[in-house]
């Protein structure tokens, strides 16, 4: 079982920082790639960051890529999501998920098997 605990969010103006971390259980790292989805009100979840399988590569929504930068510490377990220059339309529940290794598309929700309880970013304007 892995479990997957956000925290960090909170409400920024237009412009600011924030920056999301995510804490999971012992291992998971050796099993699961890690990824960042996020959901705006009356919206479907959407794909924004992930690790490929060997955790070499990053992937980016376009909305974030040069904005947002998703990192690791493997001696902590947490994932780490970056978030500069925010905007108001970044305001969602961010969720951490973990998605085993070789299971899929990377941009798909449907390729994870877990998710975090989620955490909300606010972008005031």
């Amino acid at each position: 079982q892995v479990q997957l605990v956000e925290s960090g969010g909170g409400l920024v103006q237009a412009g600011g920082s924030l920056r999301l971390s995510c804490s999971t259980s012992g291992h998971t790292f050796s099993s699961y790639a890690l990824g960042w989805f996020r959901q705006a009100p009356g919206k479907e979840r959407e794909f924004v960051a992930a690790f490929s399988s060997s955790g070499r590569n990053t992937y980016y929504a376009d909305s974030v890529k040069g904005r947002f930068t998703i990192s690791r510490d493997n001696v902590k377990n947490t994932v780490y999501l970056q978030m500069n220059s925010l905007k108001p339309e970044d305001t969602a529940v961010y969720y951490c998920t973990a998605r085993p290794f070789g299971n899929g598309y990377y941009g798909s929700e449907r390729s994870y098997d877990y998710w975090g309880q989620g955490t909300q970013v606010t972008v005031s304007s």
